[in-house]
């Protein structure tokens, strides 16, 4: 519980202090499973057996998952199973905690995560969270403003330039499998709707990260910032009846005690369906369902990934 209500405190003084915020945390295990299903609806694939390699942070180690199976990676082998008449191969490499450049030293020592890259046909990632909580976790007891903004901004080039060089290394190992890379999300949203800035500064860190990804194709940018920061919250009435709770709470420590106060009377309840109760951060199995359920409609769009 303190440490729920520390994350939480510590995004309520960046957001007062500079307006801006993004959050995340992110994700190992190296499971191999192969699983074939044979249904009428199923599109034919012009290869017998997919490998699809994961790697990245917590989300993609699958924390929060309460069905212990690897989150989306688990979800999004059974999902391509059923949906085309082929083999599907994965492979887990999230660490929950990893920033950009600790998944680049993974990779850079490790032979297996390697040839497991080699053998991919699709190439599945989740990372930038855990850059963007240590940098706020460095700025946030600045005395100045205009500090704290320009660190944020000299901090997002630094991670732009440590995901160009994860990128790079990754397609060292393999150049041609489609890269599908999730964005991060606000999993505070339905605790400060009103906070503009807040929403704004989540969507400008994934502009950089989509824009960076375009330059690694074929590759593909996953976006789940609005399916999973909204929730079930998915119309303008909901959303801005959300924004009217948080008018009240207009001062940091109105807007502390409020926050405080909801989670500790919702223990085993997050006013977002789709995040875990463990942790009000990570998604839940119905959280990481509907982000498998994105990463499928965007793979079916660029299919390449199944065509020999």
């Amino acid at each position: 519980m303190k440490k729920r209500i520390g994350i939480v405190t510590i995004l309520i003084v960046i957001v007062l202090a500079v307006g801006g915020f993004s959050y995340l945390q992110l994700t190992k295990n190296d499971t191999n499973t192969t699983i074939t299903k044979q249904t009428k609806s199923k599109t034919k694939a012009t290869k017998s057996k997919i490998n699809l390699v994961a790697l990245g942070d917590s989300l993609t180690q699958g924390v929060g998952d309460q069905s212990k199976n690897g989150g989306y990676v688990g979800i999004i082998k059974k999902k391509l199973a059923s949906s085309y008449d082929v083999k599907v191969n994965t492979s887990n490499y999230g660490v929950s905690g990893d920033r950009s450049d600790q998944i680049l030293d993974r990779l850079d020592s490790s032979k297996k995560f390697q040839n497991k890259l080699k053998s991919a046909d699709v190439i599945v990632m989740t990372v930038g969270g855990n850059d963007l909580l240590q940098l706020l976790q460095k700025v946030v007891f600045s005395s100045s403003s205009s500090e704290i903004t320009s660190s944020l901004k000299a901090g997002s080039k630094t991670y732009d330039k440590k995901l160009n060089q994860l990128l790079t290394q990754v397609r060292k190992y393999n150049t041609d499998a489609p890269i599908f890379l999730f964005s991060i999300y606000n999993p505070f949203y339905v605790y400060f709707a009103q906070v503009d800035s807040l929403t704004n500064s989540v969507q400008e860190w994934n502009e950089t990260s989509k824009e960076t990804i375009s330059n690694y194709g074929p590759a593909y940018f996953v976006d789940i910032n609005n399916l999973m920061s909204h929730g079930q919250y998915t119309t303008k009435e909901e959303q801005a009846k959300l924004a009217k709770d948080d008018a009240a709470a207009n001062s940091q420590s109105k807007l502390t005690q409020k926050v405080t106060t909801k989670i500790m009377n919702e223990s085993n309840k997050n006013l977002n369906k789709y995040i875990s109760t463990d942790d009000n951060f990570h998604p839940n199995h119905l959280g990481y369902q509907k982000m498998s359920d994105k990463l499928l409609s965007v793979m079916k769009l660029h299919n390449s990934w199944f065509e020999k």
